[in-house]
C-alpha cells in the first residue's frame, strides 16, 4: 500500500489517513476486531454496500458547495477508484460505489489536494451540515448563511466531543422562512433571522424521520449568531453523554428529548455551561470567501427549438438577488451523473458563471451568478451535456435513495419504481412539469434516506406476504407530508400497503382525484380537507394480494423473483466492543489528552480525559453483564456496584470524579489534574481485569 507522508501538507489529515491505512493492515491481519474497524472507518466515509468486497465512499461537501477544481478532483477519483459514476445524497453529499478497501486512504489523499474530505461523513458524528442551496443568491433571504454553517462545519470538524456519540447528529440551515433546509427535521436546525440589526437564526431541535418521525422543538426564536456554535456543543456534549448507545433503535437526539422533555434537556444544556470552552463564536461572515463571476466573453447561439427553450426557462431557472444574474437548475434523474459530463459541466461555470456548483436536498445541481444575457448560450452547452430537462423542483422532480441498488438496508427497489413514476407523469400528466406544489420521494426502507415520510406523495419499500406464504415486493403509499415553512412541517400517514408493481396505478389515482376534486387548493390542503380515510378507501383496491401475477413477484429494474435480502445496516456505526478492546481505546484516549495538553488544546484534553474514564468504566461493566446504554448510566451504574460496594476504591466517588467536567472551565490547570485521575483510573481498572482474569 502507497504511503502519503510526503504528499499531504496538513499533517492533522496526513495522520488521519496514515492511520486508517494502519488500521486496514490490521484488520486484514486480524489484529483489530471488526466491529470497531467499521466504526473507525465509518468515521472516515467508508461505508460497507450490499456487493460484499467493496466500499460505498461518502465525499463530504458542507452545505452543498462544490468548486469547479474540486468536481474535476473528484471525478478523477472517480474514474481512478471507483466507476465514474457520482451519485448526489439528500444530504448534499456526493457518494461513490465499489471501491477496494485497500485503495479508500490512497483516494482520500487525492480528494484533499483539493480540500475535500471523507472526515466523518459516515458514523456517529456531526455529519455533512446542510443548508438551502440557494443561500447567498435567496431573494429572500436576511442573510447570506453560508459563512456561517463553513463556520460550525469546521469547529466540530474532528472535534473530540462528536467523534464516538450513540448516533449520527445532523445540522441544517434555512436561508429564510420557506425553510427549505427543512429544521423541522433535523437534530438541530437554523433559520435565519434579523432582530434589532442582530444576525441570528429560530433554533430548532430533535426532529428526525425514520420509522418514527418526530417534529422538532423550538429550542430559541431568535439566538444571535455568536451564540451557535458554543449551543450545539452544549447540545452535543449532553446527546453524547444522555444519548442511548446500546439501542440502536433508540439511540438518535429525537428519542433523548422524548425522555427527558423540553424542560429537562434544557436543565442538562445549563449543566455544560462551565465545560464548555467558549461562550461566544463571533463568525467572520465578511472573511468569507467573495463571488468571482467570470468575465470571458461566451459565443452566440442560436436556440432552433423555441418552445423547449421557453418550457426550460419557465421550469430551470432560479431567480437571484443579485441584479442582472439568475441561477440555473439541473434536474438530476435518481442523483446521479457521470464524470465524462461533469468535467465539462465545472469547466462550462468555471470559464463563464463563478465556478461553483450547488448540489441540493432533492438530489439536483444549481449553477448559481449566470448573467441574464448568457442564458441561451448555457442553454446550447447544458443540451449538449444532456442536462435541459424540464422540471427543476417541480412534481415530476422524484427524490429517491439508491434502495436496492446498493444498499445493505434496501428492501425494495427505489430507483426502478422512481423511474416509472417519472416517466408517467411526463406522458399521462405534463402539466405537472411545472407544478411545484407535489413533492414525491420515495426511500427503500424504513430510514428514510429518500425523505418519503415528508412527502406530499411519499413511498416507502417493503415487502408483502400472500396467503401462501409467497413474498413480493411492496410498497407503503404515505400521503399528506410536507414543509409549511419557518420551522413548520406536516409528516405524512401511512395510508395503505400495495404490491410494489401497483404503484403506478397508486400514483394515477391519486393526481386524478387531486384534478376533480382540489378545487384549485395545494395539494397540501386537498389531503387535510379529504383526510386519511378518504384516500384509504380511494386506494383500498390496490391492496389485495390474493390475485399476484408471476410479474408482480419481481421487482422494478429486476429480471428475477424478489428476495427479501437486508444486511448489516452501517448508517449508524453499531459497535459491540470487547472488554479488552474497550481498555486499548481508553490508552488511546488518554495519548491524545496528553498530546492535546502540549498542544495547549485544553477543551479536547480535557474531553479525551472524560471519555477515557467512562469507556474504561464500560469495559468492567461490560465484563459483568451490565448494560451500558448511555455515559450516564455508566457513570452511575460504576459507582453503585463498584465504589460503593468497595470493589474498587475512587477517592471522592467516581461521579464526582469523572463530572468534574462540568463544573471546571478548561484550563491548563484543571487539564493537566483531570488527565492525571484519568491515568490513575485507568491503572485501578486495568490491574482489576487482570485479577479478575487471574480468578477466572
Amino acid at each position: 500500500m502507497k504511503s502519503f507522508r510526503t504528499e499531504i501538507e496538513n499533517p492533522v489529515v496526513e495522520k488521519d489517513i496514515l492511520e486508517l491505512e494502519r488500521k486496514i493492515h490490521e484488520f486484514q491481519e486480524g489484529k483489530l476486531d471488526e466491529e470497531k474497524f467499521r466504526s473507525l472507518r465509518l468515521a472516515r466515509g467508508v461505508y460497507g454496500q450490499r456487493q460484499q468486497g467493496v466500499q460505498m465512499i461518502r465525499i463530504k461537501l458542507p452545505y452543498g458547495k462544490v468548486s469547479s477544481k474540486q468536481l474535476k478532483r473528484i471525478c478523477d477519483v472517480s474514474d481512478e477508484y471507483s466507476t465514474g459514476r457520482l451519485h448526489i445524497t439528500t444530504r448534499q453529499d456526493i457518494q461513490i460505489h465499489y471501491v477496494d478497501l485497500n485503495r479508500t486512504p490512497e483516494l482520500w489523499a487525492e480528494l484533499e489536494k483539493n480540500e475535500v474530505t471523507l472526515r466523518e461523513a459516515c458514523g456517529n458524528t456531526v455529519r455533512n451540515v446542510t443548508a438551502s442551496e440557494t443561500a447567498g443568491i435567496d431573494v429572500d433571504e436576511p442573510f447570506d448563511v453560508s459563512p456561517y454553517a463553513h463556520a460550525l462545519f469546521q469547529y466540530f470538524l474532528r472535534n473530540p466531543i462528536s467523534q464516538e456519540m450513540g448516533r449520527k447528529f445532523k445540522v441544517s440551515f434555512s436561508a429564510s422562512d420557506a425553510d427549505t433546509g427543512l429544521s423541522y427535521m433535523h437534530d438541530l436546525g437554523f433559520i435565519a433571522k434579523i432582530q434589532n440589526g442582530v444576525r441570528g437564526f429560530k433554533v430548532l431541535l430533535a426532529g428526525g424521520l425514520g420509522s418514527q418521525p418526530r417534529h422538532a422543538d423550538v429550542l430559541y426564536e431568535f439566538l444571535p449568531s455568536d451564540k451557535i456554535i458554543p449551543l450545539m456543543e452544549g447540545v452535543v456534549r449532553v446527546f453524547d453523554r444522555y444519548g442511548e448507545r446500546k439501542s440502536r433503535a433508540k439511540a438518535r437526539m429525537k428519542f433523548l428529548l422524548k425522555d427527558v422533555g423540553l424542560d429537562g434537556f434544557k436543565e442538562l444544556l445549563d449543566a455544560q455551561k462551565e465545560s464548555i470552552p467558549i461562550h461566544t463564536f463571533p463568525i467572520d461572515a465578511d472573511s468569507y470567501p467573495k463571488v468571482q463571476v467570470a468575465t470571458t466573453k461566451a459565443p452566440e447561439v442560436e436556440i432552433t427549438d423555441i418552445k423547449a427553450f421557453e418550457k426550460w426557462k419557465s421550469t430551470n431557472l432560479v431567480s437571484q438577488k443579485q441584479e442582472g444574474y439568475v441561477a440555473i437548475g439541473i434536474k438530476v434523474l435518481l442523483g446521479d451523473f457521470y464524470t465524462d459530463k461533469a468535467r465539462l459541466l465545472a469547466d462550462l461555470v468555471q470559464d463563464y458563471a463563478a465556478g461553483e456548483l450547488r448540489l441540493s436536498l432533492r438530489q439536483n445541481i444549481l449553477i448559481p451568478y449566470v448573467k441574464e444575457e448568457l442564458i441561451p448560450f448555457f442553454y446550447s452547452e447544458l443540451k449538449k451535456l444532456g442536462f435541459v430537462e424540464a422540471g427543476y423542483n417541480k412534481a415530476v422532480d422524484i427524490t429517491a435513495c439508491p434502495g436496492t441498488d446498493t444498499c445493505n438496508l434496501g428492501i425494495a427497489s427505489s430507483t426502478g419504481i422512481a423511474v416509472e413514476l417519472e416517466r408517467i407523469i411526463k406522458e399521462e400528466y405534463p402539466e405537472y412539469l411545472s407544478n411545484s406544489d407535489v413533492v414525491i420521494k420515495i426511500s427503500g426502507c424504513m430510514n428514510a434516506c429518500g425523505q418519503h415520510n415528508m412527502a406530499n406523495i411519499g413511498f416507502q419499500g417493503m415487502s408483502v406476504r400472500t396467503k401462501d406464504k409467497l413474498v413480493a415486493p411492496a410498497l407503503q403509499v404515505l400521503l399528506g407530508g410536507g414543509n409549511i415553512g419557518d420551522g413548520e412541517g406536516r409528516f405524512s400517514d401511512k395510508v395503505v400497503k400495495i404490491p410494489s408493481k401497483r404503484g403506478p396505478e397508486a400514483l394515477r389515482v391519486i393526481l386524478n382525484d387531486f384534478n376533480t376534486n382540489g378545487n384549485g387548493a395545494s395539494y397540501a390542503d386537498y389531503y387535510v380537507d379529504k383526510g386519511e380515510h378518504y384516500f384509504y378507501n380511494l386506494l383500498k383496491h390496490l391492496t389485495d394480494v390474493d390475485n399476484l401475477s408471476a410479474e408482480d413477484f419481481i421487482d422494478w429494474g429486476n429480471t428475477e423473483k424478489y428476495k427479501k435480502e437486508i444486511g448489516i445496516g452501517e448508517c449508524a456505526g453499531v459497535v459491540i466492543d470487547l472488554i479488552a478492546t474497550l481498555l486499548f481505546e481508553s490508552q488511546e484516549k488518554i495519548e491524545k489528552a496528553e498530546k492535546a495538553l502540549v498542544e495547549k488544546k485544553w477543551a479536547a484534553s480535557v474531553y479525551y480525559s472524560y471519555t477515557s474514564m467512562v469507556n474504561s468504566a464500560k469495559a468492567i461493566l461490560t465484563s459483568e453483564k451490565v448494560k451500558v446504554n448511555t455515559h450516564n448510566s455508566i457513570i452511575k451504574d460504576f459507582q453503585e456496584k463498584f465504589v460503593v460496594t468497595g470493589k474498587l476504591s475512587v477517592a471522592g466517588g467516581f461521579a464526582n470524579k469523572v463530572l468534574q467536567i462540568n463544573e471546571n472551565h478548561p484550563t491548563e490547570v484543571f487539564a493537566t489534574r483531570y488527565l492525571k485521575d484519568a491515568k490513575s483510573f485507568l491503572e485501578k481498572v486495568s490491574e482489576f481485569r487482570k485479577l479478575e482474569l487471574a480468578h477466572a
